[in-house]
Protein backbone atom coordinates (compact mmCIF):
# COMPACT_ATOMS: atom_id res chain seq x y z
CA UNK A 1 0.00 0.00 0.00
CA UNK A 2 1.32 3.50 -0.82
CA UNK A 3 -0.21 6.41 0.59
CA UNK A 4 0.98 10.02 -0.74
CA UNK A 5 -0.77 12.98 -2.27
CA UNK A 6 1.91 13.40 -4.65
CA UNK A 7 0.20 11.75 -7.93
CA UNK A 8 3.61 11.65 -9.85
CA UNK A 9 5.30 9.61 -6.88
CA UNK A 10 2.15 7.17 -6.21
CA UNK A 11 2.15 6.48 -10.06
CA UNK A 12 6.48 6.11 -9.88
CA UNK A 13 5.90 3.70 -7.25
CA UNK A 14 3.26 1.81 -8.40
CA UNK A 15 5.04 1.28 -11.27
CA UNK A 16 8.00 0.02 -10.21
CA UNK A 17 7.09 -1.48 -7.63
CA UNK A 18 4.46 -3.70 -10.19
CA UNK A 19 7.59 -4.36 -11.89
CA UNK A 20 8.86 -5.75 -8.70
CA UNK A 21 6.58 -8.29 -8.55
CA UNK A 22 4.56 -6.44 -6.08
CA UNK A 23 0.83 -5.98 -5.96
CA UNK A 24 -0.10 -2.42 -5.02
CA UNK A 25 -2.69 -0.47 -4.02
CA UNK A 26 -2.28 3.55 -3.96
CA UNK A 27 -4.42 6.07 -2.29
CA UNK A 28 -4.01 9.32 -2.36
CA UNK A 29 -4.66 10.70 1.37
CA UNK A 30 -4.87 9.19 5.00
CA UNK A 31 -8.18 9.32 5.36
CA UNK A 32 -8.68 6.87 2.17
CA UNK A 33 -5.44 4.78 3.00
CA UNK A 34 -6.80 4.10 6.72
CA UNK A 35 -10.03 3.02 5.30
CA UNK A 36 -8.64 0.75 2.20
CA UNK A 37 -6.53 -0.76 4.93
CA UNK A 38 -9.46 -1.61 7.25
CA UNK A 39 -10.68 -3.73 4.03
CA UNK A 40 -7.79 -5.45 2.99
CA UNK A 41 -4.89 -6.81 4.55
CA UNK A 42 -1.36 -5.19 3.42
CA UNK A 43 2.18 -6.72 3.24
CA UNK A 44 3.71 -3.11 3.62
CA UNK A 45 2.76 0.41 4.01
CA UNK A 46 4.83 3.48 2.19
CA UNK A 47 3.61 6.02 4.18
CA UNK A 48 4.14 10.00 3.09
CA UNK A 49 4.15 12.08 6.44
CA UNK A 50 2.87 15.49 4.85
CA UNK A 51 -0.67 14.94 3.73
CA UNK A 52 -4.28 16.44 3.88
CA UNK A 53 -7.06 15.23 5.92
CA UNK A 54 -5.08 12.91 8.35
CA UNK A 55 -1.32 13.17 8.43
CA UNK A 56 1.18 10.14 8.01
CA UNK A 57 1.78 10.37 11.60
CA UNK A 58 -1.32 10.34 12.49
CA UNK A 59 -2.12 7.17 10.41
CA UNK A 60 0.86 5.23 11.16
CA UNK A 61 -0.41 5.97 15.44
CA UNK A 62 -3.71 4.95 14.13
CA UNK A 63 -2.27 1.61 12.09
CA UNK A 64 -0.77 0.25 15.26
CA UNK A 65 -3.68 0.84 17.65
CA UNK A 66 -5.85 -1.01 15.61
CA UNK A 67 -3.30 -3.82 15.79
CA UNK A 68 -1.87 -4.01 12.03
CA UNK A 69 1.17 -5.01 12.39
CA UNK A 70 2.58 -4.24 8.55
CA UNK A 71 6.12 -2.93 8.51
CA UNK A 72 5.40 0.71 7.77
CA UNK A 73 8.21 2.87 5.57
CA UNK A 74 7.89 6.74 6.10
CA UNK A 75 8.71 8.90 3.40
CA UNK A 76 9.17 12.49 4.84
CA UNK A 77 10.90 16.01 3.47
CA UNK A 78 11.98 16.44 6.67
CA UNK A 79 15.73 15.21 7.65
CA UNK A 80 15.15 16.27 11.17
CA UNK A 81 16.21 13.63 14.11
CA UNK A 82 12.91 14.87 16.14
CA UNK A 83 10.96 14.34 13.67
CA UNK A 84 12.71 10.39 12.62
CA UNK A 85 12.07 9.81 16.39
CA UNK A 86 8.64 11.19 16.39
CA UNK A 87 8.36 8.41 13.21
CA UNK A 88 10.08 5.40 15.17
CA UNK A 89 8.24 6.05 18.37
CA UNK A 90 4.44 6.08 16.62
CA UNK A 91 5.18 2.56 15.37
CA UNK A 92 7.29 3.19 11.58
CA UNK A 93 10.00 0.92 10.94
CA UNK A 94 11.87 2.71 8.45
CA UNK A 95 12.24 6.36 7.39
CA UNK A 96 13.60 7.79 3.79
CA UNK A 97 14.11 11.50 2.92
CA UNK A 98 12.62 12.64 -0.03
CA UNK A 99 13.66 13.00 -2.63
CA UNK A 100 15.15 9.38 -2.77
CA UNK A 101 16.54 7.23 -4.92
CA UNK A 102 14.48 4.50 -6.31
CA UNK A 103 16.69 1.97 -6.15
CA UNK A 104 17.58 2.55 -2.15
CA UNK A 105 13.87 2.80 -1.68
CA UNK A 106 13.32 -1.02 -3.30
CA UNK A 107 16.08 -2.15 -1.25
CA UNK A 108 14.49 -0.45 1.89
CA UNK A 109 11.04 -2.34 1.02
CA UNK A 110 13.21 -5.55 0.50
CA UNK A 111 14.89 -5.75 3.97
CA UNK A 112 11.45 -4.87 5.67
CA UNK A 113 9.88 -7.74 3.94
CA UNK A 114 12.27 -10.11 5.33
CA UNK A 115 12.02 -8.94 8.66
CA UNK A 116 8.37 -9.10 8.74
CA UNK A 117 6.59 -12.25 10.79
CA UNK A 118 5.92 -14.97 9.07
CA UNK A 119 2.47 -16.15 8.53
CA UNK A 120 2.09 -19.19 10.38
CA UNK A 121 -0.80 -20.84 12.43
CA UNK A 122 -1.05 -21.57 16.21
CA UNK A 123 0.47 -24.89 15.36
CA UNK A 124 3.74 -24.03 13.54
CA UNK A 125 2.76 -24.59 9.93
CA UNK A 126 2.12 -22.55 6.88
CA UNK A 127 -0.43 -23.62 4.76
CA UNK A 128 -1.17 -22.95 0.82
CA UNK A 129 -4.23 -24.80 -0.96
CA UNK A 130 -3.60 -28.80 -0.13
CA UNK A 131 0.73 -27.98 0.84
CA UNK A 132 1.41 -28.01 4.52
CA UNK A 133 4.72 -26.97 5.73
CA UNK A 134 5.88 -27.57 9.29
CA UNK A 135 8.22 -24.97 9.86
CA UNK A 136 9.27 -26.55 13.29
CA UNK A 137 9.92 -29.87 11.78
CA UNK A 138 11.31 -29.00 8.33
CA UNK A 139 8.92 -30.64 6.77
CA UNK A 140 6.63 -30.79 3.77
CA UNK A 141 2.97 -32.59 3.63
CA UNK A 142 0.65 -32.62 0.55
CA UNK A 143 -2.43 -34.02 0.46
CA UNK A 144 -1.35 -36.25 3.57
CA UNK A 145 1.65 -37.64 1.70
CA UNK A 146 4.98 -36.25 3.45
CA UNK A 147 7.51 -35.17 0.89
CA UNK A 148 11.03 -35.50 1.63
CA UNK A 149 12.86 -32.43 1.04
CA UNK A 150 16.74 -31.23 1.12
CA UNK A 151 17.69 -28.82 3.50
CA UNK A 152 17.86 -25.87 0.42
CA UNK A 153 14.68 -27.46 -1.45
CA UNK A 154 13.02 -26.56 1.76
CA UNK A 155 14.29 -22.99 2.47
CA UNK A 156 13.20 -22.76 -1.70
CA UNK A 157 10.09 -23.52 -0.51
CA UNK A 158 9.70 -22.05 2.72
CA UNK A 159 10.27 -19.32 0.96
CA UNK A 160 7.44 -19.59 -1.80
CA UNK A 161 4.86 -19.99 1.22
CA UNK A 162 6.10 -16.88 2.78
CA UNK A 163 5.22 -15.03 -0.41
CA UNK A 164 2.15 -16.90 -2.22
CA UNK A 165 0.57 -15.13 -4.99
CA UNK A 166 3.64 -12.99 -4.72
CA UNK A 167 6.30 -12.93 -7.90
CA UNK A 168 9.53 -13.34 -6.23
CA UNK A 169 12.37 -12.60 -8.71
CA UNK A 170 15.47 -14.57 -10.09
CA UNK A 171 17.62 -11.85 -8.14
CA UNK A 172 15.19 -11.93 -5.05
CA UNK A 173 15.82 -15.79 -4.50
CA UNK A 174 18.88 -16.18 -4.90
CA UNK A 175 19.88 -13.50 -2.73
CA UNK A 176 17.41 -14.86 -0.16
CA UNK A 177 18.54 -18.53 -0.36
CA UNK A 178 22.33 -18.46 -1.92
CA UNK A 179 23.22 -14.89 -0.72
CA UNK A 180 25.00 -12.77 -2.62
CA UNK A 181 28.57 -14.65 -2.59
CA UNK A 182 27.09 -17.28 -4.17
CA UNK A 183 29.55 -18.15 -6.94
CA UNK A 184 28.22 -22.23 -8.38
CA UNK A 185 26.25 -22.72 -11.07
CA UNK A 186 24.32 -20.15 -13.08
CA UNK A 187 21.61 -22.25 -13.36
CA UNK A 188 21.06 -23.55 -9.91
CA UNK A 189 18.12 -21.99 -9.18
CA UNK A 190 16.79 -23.75 -12.06
CA UNK A 191 17.34 -27.14 -11.33
CA UNK A 192 15.94 -26.28 -7.75
CA UNK A 193 12.29 -25.58 -9.07
CA UNK A 194 12.36 -28.18 -11.24
CA UNK A 195 13.49 -30.77 -8.59
CA UNK A 196 10.65 -29.11 -6.32
CA UNK A 197 8.44 -29.43 -8.83
CA UNK A 198 9.03 -32.71 -9.50
CA UNK A 199 8.35 -33.90 -5.63
CA UNK A 200 5.27 -31.25 -5.14
CA UNK A 201 3.30 -33.39 -8.12
CA UNK A 202 3.95 -36.99 -8.04
CA UNK A 203 0.74 -38.49 -7.95
CA UNK A 204 -1.47 -36.49 -9.94
CA UNK A 205 -0.45 -33.02 -7.93
CA UNK A 206 -1.33 -29.64 -9.85
CA UNK A 207 1.17 -27.46 -10.21
CA UNK A 208 1.59 -24.71 -7.30
CA UNK A 209 5.28 -22.97 -8.51
CA UNK A 210 4.19 -21.29 -11.87
CA UNK A 211 6.74 -19.55 -14.18
CA UNK A 212 6.43 -15.60 -14.52
CA UNK A 213 7.95 -14.98 -18.25
CA UNK A 214 10.48 -12.70 -17.82
CA UNK A 215 10.12 -11.75 -13.93
CA UNK A 216 10.72 -14.82 -11.85
CA UNK A 217 8.32 -17.46 -10.19
CA UNK A 218 5.50 -17.53 -7.98
CA UNK A 219 3.57 -19.48 -5.70
CA UNK A 220 0.00 -19.66 -6.64
CA UNK A 221 -2.61 -22.25 -8.26
CA UNK A 222 -3.12 -22.90 -11.81
CA UNK A 223 -5.83 -20.40 -13.93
Amino acid sequence: MVIDDDEKITSLLRRSLAFEGYEVTTAPDGAEGLRLLNQRQADLVVLDVMMPKIDGWEVCRRLREAGIAAPVLLLTAKDDVQDRVKGLDLGADDYLVKPFALEELLARIRALMRRRPEQVETDGRLRYEDLVLDVDAREAIRADRRIDLTAKEFDLLHLFMQNPRRVLSRDQIMERIWGYDYSGESNVLEVYVAMLRQKLEEHGGKRLIQTVRGAGYVLKGES
